[in-house]
């Protein structure tokens, strides 16, 4: 038994680093080496732009301000020109947004600001088609190696066998699934639990990661993926197609021809209406839901920090006055968001739960 159980951990150790290798490969690969540039002149402490570019998305990951130098991580930029076709180049060319390269540029314009486009001859500006690893789309393969890690992980342990129970990081893991599981998933479903919770549990540890990265100021933390709205309307389109692919007749039933009075369904379709809007508002609710409460979160915080810039620049002693109350207050507001980021990732879950109940609901049985 003891050379079984040794020949056991060996085997968890090599998966397990191999599995960190996959990770730092994936970094090194994504994220390439930090680049530091010089700013050309110091410009006066603008609040909006320092909140927006913590807040956004951009072809590069800021790491810090050392003097007048911006340290941060190139990131590879895929554009694809009508004319020149396919250019792959890293994001440093840009000088962050102080130059362009081979005919390309981040625009500055209202329409097209913060993206890439190309300068046409006439000096007008066309958006190529853009595939480039922006800081959401790195953040996004970071979260989905250290998600596939932790699950990985979790799995090779339960190949041991049920008598085996998991101790530290793999046990409090066990402890938030079957929380899920049991309070979550099983009530809302129901018998058919069971489908669902593979997508169901993926979602929810997808979420809860990338919120603790967001929270998270150094790298590789500091994006803003959850708080994007691009992602939470994916993830609130794969809980839209889960309900109504899979949904049974009783659930389509319901919605095209309810169980109310007769006048509310015809001549005019009222009822029938509202419960086809509200198959898309629901979804709607999911992404709105999880998108403004983890960017107001954010924005709060970098709120605080900003007004010791502000008044610090109409004099010092105001500055350093106002900095003790911001940076308090800041603090607090990291630790209601570490509350927050598990409360969103729990009810996107158990919203998109009840959502896929609802669609699996029998006809009630006439006594």
């Amino acid at each position: 038994m003891r050379l079984i159980r040794k020949k056991v951990q060996k085997k968890m150790n090599n998966i397990k680093y191999r599995a960190w290798k996959i990770v730092l490969l994936l970094l090194v690969v994504c994220l390439l080496p930090v680049h530091a540039v010089e700013k050309s002149e110091k410009e006066p402490f603008n609040a909006g732009k320092f909140i927006l570019g913590h807040i956004t998305d951009s072809y590069f990951w800021h790491i810090t301000s050392i003097s007048e130098k911006e340290i941060s991580i190139p990131l590879p930029v895929i554009i694809n020109s009508d004319t020149r076709g396919w250019f792959v180049f890293m994001s440093s060319k840009f000088e962050h947004g102080n130059a362009g390269y081979q005919g390309f540029e981040i625009s500055k314009s209202e329409k097209n600001k913060g993206k890439i486009v190309e300068i046409l001859p006439d000096k007008t500006e066309f958006r190529p088609l853009d595939l480039s690893i922006t800081k959401n789309v790195a953040s996004l393969l970071i979260s989905a190696a250290l998600l596939l890690l932790i699950v990985l992980s979790l799995a090779k342990h339960y190949k041991k066998g049920p008598k085996v129970a998991p101790k530290g990081f793999n046990g409090g893991m066990e402890l938030i699934v079957v929380f899920i599981q049991d309070q979550v998933i099983k009530p809302c479903i129901g018998k058919d639990y069971l489908r669902y919770s593979p997508y169901l549990l993926t979602m929810f540890f997808f979420i809860l990661i990338n919120n603790v990265l967001g929270v998270i100021p150094i790298f590789p933390g500091g994006a803003n993926l959850t708080g994007n709205l691009a992602c939470t309307g994916v993830l609130a389109l794969c809980t839209f197609v889960v309900v109504n692919v899979f949904g049974n007749k009783h659930y389509w039933k319901d919605i095209f021809w309810p169980e109310v009075p007769t006048w509310l369904k015809f001549p005019l379709p009222i009822m029938p209406f509202l419960e086809l809007f509200g198959i898309f508002s629901k979804p709607m609710a999911l992404m709105i839901r999880l998108f403004a409460n983890i960017l107001a979160g954010h924005m709060i915080a970098m709120v605080f920090m900003s007004l010791i810039f502000i008044f610090g620049s109409i004099s010092v002693a105001a500055g350093s006055g106002v900095s003790v109350l911001a940076i308090f207050f800041a603090i607090f507001m990291n630790f209601l968001e570490l509350l927050v980021i598990f409360i969103q990732a729990y009810v996107f879950t158990l919203l998109s739960a009840v959502f896929i109940g609802l669609s699996r609901m029998e006809p009630a049985k006439e006594h």
